[in-house]
């Protein structure tokens, strides 16, 4: 088996048995075929060894951070578990070999009134600023993944139950309940602006599209968000997932429990979402307060 046909039967496998997205399935191939212009095609993937991989990952570890390293490791390991699942080798070359451990830095957040203020920034006059405020609204009111914001489809739009339908990582779906105001700007975007642009056939059910009647792309999310930023005068760093992460701090300030965030954010495991328990000790000092018998 050479290393083209085992890339290209892995990405099959990671669309059509795990569902994974366009751009996970990108990740994995970008870093598997670093390794394969690292051994240069002098080994097939099936005379991969432990040596091959460790010389490899010292290789590309100089100015790399862990979570980066981390990242290339998990690819391969899952590479090579697919080729045992397929029964062309017997043992995974990364079996002994550990991933760096991966210091959590606090995501960034907004208040309240920072989200307003980049808010109250954009001119609703002009042909795309509803559509800029219903996206920064469904970013925050939702708490939803830039991924699963420009994949958002009408035919999702759930607003006489005030729910809508999102399909997050893995091809998994969830319902997310959508507050008045939210609802309302994307309601002003859909029967206002949206209704003016001329829609190319393959995307009239998506609900954001670009000036040529096209979905948007994450790359224009980001830039949408930016100059909102550089506008309002934003001294911090921003980015759309800033928005998500208040969402979840936000929720967690006002009494939500960690169970309710995790299901809404669409993480898989409750340790993902952890990490917003460190955002606000003030939080922290309630709950012991409250809860404790000691306290």
């Amino acid at each position: 088996m050479n290393w083209s046909d085992a890339i290209n039967d892995f990405n099959d496998y990671l669309k059509i048995e795990r569902g994974f997205s366009v751009n996970s399935i990108s990740s994995y191939k970008e870093d598997i075929s670093k390794f394969n212009k690292f051994i240069d095609n002098s080994k097939s993937p099936l005379e991969v060894s432990s040596d091959d991989i460790k010389e490899f990952l010292q290789k590309i570890s100089k100015g790399m951070n862990s979570s980066s390293q981390s990242r290339i490791i998990s690819g391969l390991r899952s590479f090579f578990e697919f080729l045992i699942f397929e029964k062309y080798i017997s043992q995974n070359p990364l079996r002994l070999i550990e991933s760096p451990k991966i210091s959590r830095k606090l995501p960034d957040t907004l208040s309240i009134e920072e989200i307003d203020l980049l808010t109250s920034n954009l001119d609703l006059s002009k042909e795309q600023g509803e559509r800029n405020l219903a996206i920064i609204e469904l970013l925050y009111g939702c708490g939803l993944r830039v991924s699963e914001l420009v994949d958002l489809k009408i035919s999702d739009l759930f607003f006489n139950e005030n729910f809508i339908k999102v399909t997050g990582k893995g091809n998994k779906q969830r319902l997310i309940p959508i507050g008045n105001i939210t609802k309302q700007n994307v309601n002003n975007y859909l029967q206002n602006s949206r209704n003016k642009i001329k829609v190319v056939s393959a995307f009239n059910d998506h609900v954001f599209l670009n000036r040529r009647g096209k979905n948007l792309t994450r790359a224009m999310i980001f830039t949408i968000v930016k100059n909102l930023a550089k506008k309002a005068n934003f001294s911090k760093s921003i980015s759309p997932h800033t928005f998500r992460h208040s969402f979840a701090t936000h929720l967690l300030e006002n009494g939500a429990d960690l169970r309710t965030i995790q299901q809404l954010l669409g993480h898989e495991s409750i340790t993902t979402t952890e990490i917003y328990m460190h955002l606000d000790n003030k939080y922290l000092s309630e709950a012991l307060n409250k809860f404790h018998p000691r306290a």
